[in-house]
């Protein structure tokens, strides 16, 4: 089943750094915190769908600052026809437009992190998606 991405957009973008006190614990301890992703999707039409990516913050240890960092990446797809399975839909959707709009997704998170005076910040450049929902798949 083929698709094309026939537009891409910030959903939704928090970032609060709610204090000075949380803002120099962050910058010291950025290693304690670790990336999330998620991945939803809606249907707009019969073959146009919207496919969410997020990515957020959060601490890997429960005495740690919560910060809300969240960017939601929206990007809409359309089917090139009305065949597809359960099974193909759900790798689009999962798999092939994350890895494709990721890095786009990356780069902008990456820049505000960046423009708060945060260099330190490690999110990796790459993200297996095909792993992630085959380990998904085998739970």
């Amino acid at each position: 089943m083929n698709y094309k991405i026939i537009g891409k957009y910030i959903k939704e973008l928090n970032f609060n750094i709610p204090n000075t006190k949380t803002f120099y614990l962050l910058s010291k301890d950025i290693k304690n915190y670790k990336i999330n992703i998620d991945i939803k999707s809606n249907r707009v039409e019969q073959n146009i769908i919207e496919v969410l990516t997020s990515l957020n913050l959060s601490p890997t240890k429960s005495d740690f600052e919560i910060i809300d960092t969240k960017i939601v990446f929206a990007t809409i797809i359309e089917l090139q026809n009305d065949k597809a399975n359960k099974d193909q839909l759900e790798k689009i959707i999962l798999v092939e437009v994350p890895s494709e709009i990721y890095g786009d997704l990356r780069k902008i998170f990456v820049s505000l992190f960046e423009s708060s005076g945060f260099k330190d910040v490690k999110i990796s450049e790459n993200v297996d998606f095909l792993n992630l929902y085959n380990m998904r798949k085998s739970q």
